[in-house]
């Protein structure tokens, strides 16, 4: 597992980096940024037309997930999910299509300006069956076993303590429920220059795990991994971005995991 106090830098710094570089993608999505953001690479990354046109165009404007795992997490009428990570609330309303009237969408988000421009769009669209809550998802501010599906989408990688996300994910989710999520991952070690360098963490690459080492955080904590693909897609823009793709195998994957029923 990767320790925090390995990471040679100051959560606390990480932390603020990432609420900055979200609280820009919130309220400038017009900017550039280290990643795509907005309708184009949500089209990109395969998600629906018919989704994308039902759901909040301010939303979309300020989508910034890396993969698409819907078809993944086959979500029924009347069931519960959470997204973990939510922004500004893209896969949230998407997920509420899914539900349905009969069943309930959850967002936690850390950053205020995602979690406010959220909120602002579920009032003015009526997404009655959606809720959006400030919390950090390395402590999930839900009841156990309260959910049927935890999604989530280019999130995961900028937590220090991805084992505990797992962990959390596992303890709300029902036995036999389901994790759909995208995210960023290396298919080798991160070097010490990039991983103790907060700003490639904020831009989704310095915390990146060598793929074996997050399938091992998955399947530590309670699920059965059912499937894994690559999202060939998913594309950096920036020089040093793109730098860190090539030379060590940084790259968008999307999963599908079950909790086991004795867990």
């Amino acid at each position: 597992m990767e320790s925090t106090k390995n990471k040679q830098f100051d959560t606390t710094d990480l932390e603020q980096k990432v609420k900055s570089m979200y609280r820009d993608v919130a309220l400038h999505p017009e900017k550039e940024y280290h990643f795509s953001i907005g309708r184009k690479l949500a089209e990109n990354l395969g998600y629906l037309l018919i989704d994308l046109e039902r759901i909040p165009t301010a939303a979309v404007e300020s989508f910034a997930g890396v993969g698409y795992f819907f078809d993944l997490a086959a979500i029924k009428e009347g069931e519960t999910v959470l997204d973990l990570g939510s922004g500004s609330g893209t896969d949230v309303f998407i997920a509420a299509l899914r539900t349905g009237k009969t069943g309930q969408v959850w967002g936690v988000d850390m950053t205020e300006e995602q979690l406010d421009k959220a909120e602002r769009l579920r009032k003015e669209t009526g997404f009655e069956n959606v809720s959006f809550y400030k919390g950090y998802i390395e402590q999930l501010p839900f009841p156990n076993q309260s959910v049927d599906v935890v999604i989530s989408n280019g999130v995961i990688n900028l937590s220090a303590q991805k084992e505990q996300v797992f962990a959390e994910a596992a303890r709300v989710l029902k036995p036999g429920g389901r994790m759909a999520i995208a995210d960023i991952i290396s298919e080798k070690q991160l070097p010490a220059a990039v991983v103790s360098n907060t700003t490639f963490w904020a831009s989704c690459i310095g915390g990146a795990s060598q793929k074996d080492q997050y399938r091992s955080a998955i399947e530590n904590n309670g699920f059965q991994l059912a499937q894994i693909r690559n999202n060939p897609p998913y594309h950096f823009l920036s020089q040093s971005a793109k730098g860190a793709s090539q030379q060590f195998g940084v790259k968008s994957i999307s999963l599908l995991a079950i909790k086991k029923r004795n867990s």
